[in-house]
């Protein structure tokens, strides 16, 4: 498989299970997320959207130069491959558990792990391309604001 179509594959893949973890988990307009104490940093419900697409499309890209490279050994890309595939996991749950079964610590602790496996993924990926590891920094940003967001909530609630 040449890599145009790994690339297709793989963000539509990364978009279509963030969607559906998304549509699943529903939306922070609930009344039950209203009636949450927020912190002030806390950004619009509008934004998370255009932000996760634009970073399942870097993930997606990112995952798909890994699955591409053939200067690897295959364990070496296993490797990469299957801790990419654990922090998604992690990734895809966190949504149901904070908005569906309000477990606002579970998600947290849900989250922190996620942050510890997208650094061993990112150094997995760096051993094999550095652009498909720097491609992931926007996520690990990302995710670690999040972190910080749900844990100010937390708190306050």
């Amino acid at each position: 498989m040449k890599l145009p179509i790994k690339l297709i594959l793989c963000i539509t893949v990364c978009l279509g299970l963030g969607f559906l973890s998304g549509y699943y988990a529903g939306s922070a307009d609930t009344e039950w997320y209203r009636t949450l104490t927020k912190p002030s940093f806390q950004p619009p419900p509008w934004l998370f959207g255009p932000v996760w697409t634009v970073l399942y499309v870097m993930i997606g890209v990112s995952v798909a130069l890994i699955w591409d490279d053939k200067a690897a050994s295959s364990g070496q890309r296993s490797t990469a491959l299957m801790l990419f595939l654990f922090q998604f996991v992690l990734n895809l749950i966190w949504s149901p558990v904070f908005f569906k079964m309000h477990a606002l610590t579970g998600a947290l602790v849900i989250i922190v792990n996620l942050i510890f496996m997208i650094v061993l993924t990112m150094r997995a990926f760096g051993k094999i391309n550095k652009t498909a590891q720097y491609l992931l920094l926007p996520y690990l940003c990302w995710v670690c604001f999040a972190t910080v967001l749900n844990g100010a909530i937390v708190y306050l609630n």
